[in-house]
């Protein structure tokens, strides 16, 4: 068993999170691979920086080929992906998600986020003000590094009676291009804050479908599109604490039709226990639920869940209607 300071060494985290703030990485592939050029190039010191590549070759993040000569491995040659990189740059989503960890104790000690003690406001708040932190977000939290996975959508057995679809918290409607590109008889909304859906007609011009999406650029907290046959959720509710949780879900039975069915994606789990999502906690005080925990919550919101499935890519989904 490793010992506890092996455990609770923070050493290579920050030093991954430092070599992509850099762009290590892209500088290698480029052809910057010896330290003196590297460290100019990354606008760094000489000798601290080779001594942040030497810990990261140590745990197989880089290679050196011969002292003072690093090189990409399969590790380190993800950094060289925008989104994963941006998920450890301190300058964009990467460092506001590292430093929030320093709330741990306070959050644990009242049960509610405290990201606000590192960066003066809440999580959402700060977002808004920080328009490339909050894209480097949007773009770590969508579907995929490329087309989104066609598992997440719900059974295919239930198109034929979907005409019109609102996809809440949908991001920048990566997802919804994909399902209307893949159902041409379908129409789509796409509901998220306005910072978010200004960057999706470019999203639904590349895809095509551009004539049957609508984005609506509000909180999920206001009144969503009513009567459509399909409000579908991926990866939404698990950033909320419970309140919150059921207000949107709220805000869902109070425009849904009677035939209407909610389709949610991620955040649930059939197992006895959900993930602890810590990350969540320090962030926005959200959470992972087991099934039974969000069908009460589901309760209160005038829902019931109706069914429950796996995909073939093993997610679980879940299915509601008005009670």
């Amino acid at each position: 068993m490793p010992a506890l300071w092996e455990i609770a060494d923070l050493a290579t985290p920050w030093a991954i999170h430092v070599a992509a703030t850099l762009r290590i990485a892209d500088h290698i592939a480029a052809g910057i691979d010896r330290i003196a050029p590297l460290a100019d190039a990354a606008h760094a010191d000489r000798d601290a920086l080779h001594r942040v590549l030497r810990q990261l070759v140590s745990k197989g993040i880089f290679e050196e080929p011969e002292p003072g000569r690093f090189a990409l491995n399969d590790n380190s040659r993800q950094l060289l992906d925008p989104v994963l990189r941006g998920g450890f740059d301190l300058d964009l989503i990467g460092g506001r998600m590292a430093y929030s960890w320093s709330t741990l104790l306070t959050a644990v000690r009242t049960g509610r986020p405290a990201y606000h003690e590192v960066f003066g406001r809440p999580f959402w708040d700060d977002l808004g003000a920080n328009p490339a932190v909050a894209e480097s977000f949007d773009q770590l939290m969508g579907p995929g590094h490329g087309d989104p996975d066609p598992e997440v959508l719900p059974d295919p057995s239930l198109w034929p009676s979907i005409h019109t679809m609102v996809d809440v918290g949908g991001g920048t409607g990566t997802l919804l291009a994909a399902v209307l590109r893949a159902h041409p008889e379908t129409r789509g909304t796409l509901v998220d804050f306005p910072r978010t859906v200004a960057r999706s007609a470019e999203v639904f011009e590349r895809a095509g479908v551009v004539d049957r999406a609508t984005a609506i650029g509000q909180s999920f907290f206001d009144s969503l599109p009513a009567g459509a046959d399909l409000y579908f959720m991926k990866s939404v509710l698990s950033d909320w604490p419970d309140r919150e949780a059921v207000a949107i879900l709220t805000r869902c039975a109070e425009a849904m039709a009677p035939a209407s069915r909610l389709v949610l994606v991620n955040g649930v789990t059939p197992a006895e226990t959900a993930s602890p999502e810590l990350l969540m906690l320090v962030l926005v005080g959200g959470r992972a639920r087991t099934l039974a925990e969000f069908s009460l919550l589901a309760g209160h919101a005038g829902l019931a869940v109706s069914a429950t499935s796996h995909n073939a890519s093993g997610r679980f989904l879940v299915e509601c209607r008005r009670a």
